[in-house]
């Protein structure tokens, strides 16, 4: 049985863990024991949810950092690297314009929120975050610390500072091969080591996803079952419909196999609810999977998780619909311009965490003059929903890296074609016991040696 589970692929042992989790997460909220809530859920399962999160945000600076400062230096060219970013950005501000426009459309014509009943619901504690400027959002992409914002996660200020240093070592010439020779190490270590995190991936998986079900059940769905209802369908329309018809039309890719390939990435998105936390998986899924190269999928999917904010969007926008719907407030098409225009700004500034979003919908609905308060009706199932919305991030991050890729002639067709290409199982984790015995001997040599 255990050898059949490692021979098994990682992605199929996270969806068994993903299966087992919702399972065992609905059983434990329908027995509503104390115990198991305080000790097993509250306990057990979210230390190891929460060390399996924090594992894949340790990954992240240091993989962004060499893989990045890999690709610049593979591009050699800074001409082809602000095509490569202006491509990218131009796609995901399109994007997620267009996502959250599909999203008011459908909830415009369903509805949800007419005639809900207010009784019960505690808006108190809901507090609105003023919205930035277009100015102050490109202004912060400047770092004046380096070191604190790789301590702090800041992204957009580490992706700025890491091509710069790319650029100069580049400027440097031949100065900087050790450098860049480091660096190519470094960044094969760090994806071993995403390698060694994600081996338990299945475990921490099932642990987050028991944790949700369990605190959250189903019965917090039913107040708000319209609202539920219409975003899931909005987020996947977009997931299956828009982008797959932009990944074709920009392309010439065949959208199911991107869709297998991708899946892995989708799964981790799903379980963690965190873009940033999800990019390594990305990351390995773009490269060694469809077979982008580095050079491109180094800026690409770091940028993407950072400002490409699809899922998120569609939220705001059936959100806001809802909102104005309870609350009897016709907003107009210019309001609803509005809430585009302020949907793709807010995007850009904000970091891809859990629960984003309500942050993002706090400034959308103070810009168009919606109550705050009103996010409480749809904070109880804002985490499951969160869930969904950021497999569609990643997956929009993916789609923009591949066409990015395939249009600067840097896509392997054969990797794309091969449906084993960068499969993952337990046995890829085994040491060599020969080059243990070398590694060995250089960290301890022999006397006279």
């Amino acid at each position: 049985m255990a050898a059949a589970v490692r021979k098994m692929s990682l992605t199929l042992q996270v969806m068994l863990g993903m299966g087992l989790g919702i399972v065992v997460g609905l059983v434990f909220n329908a027995i509503g024991s104390d115990f198991i809530a305080e000790h097993v859920t509250g306990g057990l399962f979210a230390m190891l949810g929460k060390m399996f999160v924090n594992a894949l945000k340790m990954l992240v600076v240091p993989l962004v950092v060499f893989s990045l400062i890999c690709g610049v230096a593979g591009i050699g060219d800074i001409r082809a690297l602000g095509r490569v970013g202006g491509k990218s950005f131009a796609l995901y501000l399109a994007t997620t314009a267009i996502a959250i426009a599909v999203a008011i459309a459908l909830a415009l014509v369903v509805g949800p929120g007419i005639g809900f009943d207010m009784a019960g619901v505690d808006t108190s504690g809901v507090t609105a975050k003023a919205a930035p400027t277009v100015w102050d959002v490109f202004a912060a992409i400047v770092p004046t610390n380096p070191i604190a914002a790789f301590a702090q996660g800041e992204m957009l200020q580490i992706i700025f500072y890491v091509i710069v240093v790319g650029v100069a070592a580049l400027m440097l010439g031949e100065k900087s091969s050790g450098f860049v020779a480091a660096c190519e190490y470094m960044n094969e270590l760090m994806m071993k080591v995403v390698q060694i995190v994600m081996a338990f991936a299945p475990i921490g998986v099932f642990c987050l996803i028991a944790k949700t079900f369990a605190e959250q059940g189903i019965e917090l769905f039913l107040p708000v079952l319209a609202y539920v209802l219409t975003l899931t369908a909005a987020l996947l329309i977009h997931l299956f419909g828009t982008l797959m018809l932009i990944l074709r039309a920009l392309s010439g890719l065949n959208p199911l196999v991107f869709m297998r390939k991708i899946r892995p990435a989708q799964v981790f998105a799903f379980s963690t609810a965190s873009s940033n936390a999800t990019i390594p998986v990305t990351y390995r899924c773009v490269t060694e999977r469809i077979g982008a190269d580095q050079s491109v999928a180094s800026f690409t999917v770091p940028f993407g998780a950072t400002i490409n904010m699809d899922g998120t969007a569609i939220m705001q926008g059936v959100a806001t619909v809802f909102l104005a719907n309870v609350y009897g407030i016709d907003l107009g098409v210019g309001g609803y311009l509005t809430v585009i225009a302020m949907a793709v700004l807010a995007s850009i500034g904000t970091a891809g965490v859990p629960g984003v979003g309500l942050v993002m919908l706090t400034m959308v609905l103070g810009q168009v003059g919606l109550p705050i308060e009103g996010i409480a009706i749809i904070l109880g199932v804002d985490r499951l929903m969160d869930m969904i919305r950021t497999a569609v991030n990643i997956t929009g991050d993916a789609v923009v890296s591949t066409i990015v890729a395939k249009g600067e002639g840097k896509l392997d067709m054969a990797v794309f074609e091969d449906p084993d290409a960068g499969v993952m199982t337990d046995e890829h984790l085994g040491i060599d016991p020969t080059a243990e015995a070398k590694l060995a001997g250089l960290a301890h040599p022999r006397p006279g040696e």
